[in-house]
């Protein structure tokens, strides 16, 4: 087997606001919006880069992944330590809730962790 992730989803209450942070704050590429009338679920695919792409999910009365504990977080590459400074303080300044600092970790990466809207942890790493 050679197996590869092609996509993440997270469980989201605003689907649009959370879209919205993704492809414009992040700079993602939005897919077209999926809907099914019968159950309500709706659901948008975004594009970061050449990676595994995130889905993100919504359908009435679910509640979203923050809480469930289920999801630890999102990790974005983006190249070096320079760019993950630059990235914090530009997120900072649109007012992102920035979790931790750029910092060395213990096994040897280079992170900081900044929060989504509905507070699912993403990690910008090198």
């Amino acid at each position: 087997m050679n197996a590869r992730i092609e996509h993440v989803a997270i469980w989201v209450q605003d689907l649009e606001g959370l879209r919205a942070f993704y492809a414009g704050t992040l700079g993602g590429v939005s897919g077209r919006l999926y809907e099914n009338r019968v159950t309500g679920f709706r659901s948008y695919f975004i594009s970061l880069g050449d990676g595994p792409r995130l889905e993100l999910m919504h359908q009435p009365g679910r509640p979203s992944s923050a809480p469930a504990g289920g999801c630890a977080h999102i990790a974005l590459a983006l190249g070096s330590r320079a760019a993950v400074d630059e990235a914090v303080a530009t997120l900072r300044h649109q007012g992102v809730v920035v979790e931790s600092d750029p910092r060395m970790t213990g096994d040897g990466y280079y992170e900081a962790v900044i929060l989504d809207p509905e507070r699912n942890r993403i990690e910008l790493t090198v």
